[in-house]
């Protein structure tokens, strides 16, 4: 395993080695202003928003006598809106802009949290997911777009970094945060601290420029006066469709660890919260790394290296009944997982104008939440036919599929440079 990585590590060197070194001012401009700021805390309220009642709300459904079912049709809705909202919202962006497309977003997703606490209603509960759903898929994309357009394009892949770093507290903090303090505060309290987080980022839209604007400001005017390009548009390019299809690969596997490893025969409850913290936490030290590594040497580079070694994690698992294999395969899916993330967001924003960053962030978002939902669905049919261990391996071949893109990115990608 070892000398596993030793070569992945070579590889990435070699990759990095002949790509396109940039050429960068002695003086770097400043990562961190008023609307980065106010993009980031944005993400983190609607983020901890989401992740507060991720769980607890089918526990709730629960108490109200759904039963299981009940449950998975509460978090199904929540997921299903948050995909058509994604799919919907280059078109809304475009027609009334981004700062009445986020309004409209941040109201949805913290505003019908109270009615939550009216008397237990299966009908009630799932219209607060589903307006919830819609509120969190607009969020999501508008936010990913004013990161992108807050920072200097020199340093764009440190902002997208940083800002995954904020975005990984909630996911850490408020996810079990809710179920504790519904257990031992009560539902209200839960309730109360959702809709808070979601509504106060509304204190930051007018910090919040609409992205072709703020390029034209940065003097990138020809950019920004380009047409935007809607989703299917950008689904016919090969420069927005290739990253895409290589960081679906990645979060299909995503979803099959995060909803298998604990269920995983020979794995027990330490070892597979062991290996998905692990998991988290070098995802996120990752995903920071390759943004300023990307940012120095292309964003290009690095699709290669991230998906061989989310693969050699994967591989792993094949000795899934070893507690080192685990932690040490979760390790390195994580390391792949983050420069997935960062690289395939940065080279999509890259490609398009400024008018096009929601779309880019839609297209990033609905690669995500699709591959997250639809890995487990796939992953749990088939694991009752091999086996966990062959699933597994199974499930890193398909990352190693998504090298076919990522090479023919990087052949054009070199081919464009070299014009």
């Amino acid at each position: 395993m070892l000398q596993l990585a030793r070569t992945v590590i070579d590889m990435s060197t070699m990759t990095q080695t002949l790509a396109p070194v940039r050429s960068f001012p002695a003086s770097r401009p400043r990562l961190v202003s008023g609307r980065f700021a106010a993009a980031l805390l944005s993400s983190f309220g609607a983020l901890t928003s989401f992740y507060l009642l991720l769980s607890v709300t089918p526990m709730y459904a629960v108490s109200a006598g759904a039963g299981s079912a009940g449950a998975g049709l509460v978090t199904g809705s929540l997921m299903l809106t948050t995909v058509l909202a994604e799919f919907a919202s280059p078109r809304l962006l475009g027609r009334f802009g981004y700062r009445a497309v986020f309004a409209v977003g941040a109201l949805l997703l913290g505003g019908p949290a109270p009615a939550l606490l009216l008397p237990h209603s299966m009908v009630t509960i799932i219209a607060v997911s589903i307006a919830r759903g819609i509120g969190f898929g607009l969020s999501t994309v508008v936010i990913g777009a004013l990161v992108a357009a807050s920072v200097p394009a020199e340093r764009r892949g440190e902002g997208i970094g940083l800002a995954g770093v904020v975005a990984c507290v909630p996911a850490i903090v408020a996810l079990p945060s809710g179920v504790w303090l519904a257990q031992n505060a009560g539902y209200a309290v839960v309730v109360a601290i959702t809709a808070i987080s979601a509504l106060a980022p509304l204190a930051a839209t007018p910090w919040l420029a609409n992205p072709a604007a703020h390029q034209a400001e940065a003097g990138q005017a020809g950019q920004a006066e380009t047409a935007p390009v809607g989703l299917l548009g950008s689904l016919r390019s090969g420069g927005m469709l290739r990253p895409g299809l290589v960081f679906a690969a990645t979060t299909v596997s995503a979803g099959v660890v995060a909803s298998f490893l604990p269920l995983a025969a020979g794995v027990s409850a330490g070892v597979a919260t062991l290996g998905l913290f692990a998991q988290a936490v070098t995802a996120t030290a990752s995903r920071w790394w390759a943004g300023r590594r990307g940012d120095r040497h292309g964003h290009a580079g690095l699709l290669i290296p991230g998906l061989l070694t989310a693969a050699a994690g994967m591989a792993s698992l094949i000795w899934v009944s070893a507690p080192v294999a685990v932690i040490a395969g979760m390790c390195l899916f994580g390391i792949g997982f983050g420069i997935a993330q960062n690289a395939t967001f940065a080279l999509m924003i890259d490609r398009a104008p400024g008018s096009g960053y929601g779309t880019a962030s839609a297209l990033w978002n609905l690669a995500y939440d699709a591959g997250y939902g639809t890995g487990p669905i796939v992953f749990g049919v088939g694991v009752a036919h091999t086996g966990y261990p062959a699933a597994f391996a199974l499930t890193g071949l398909l990352i190693l599929a998504a090298l076919l893109p990522a090479v023919r990115d990087r052949r054009q990608q070199g081919a464009a440079g070299s014009k």
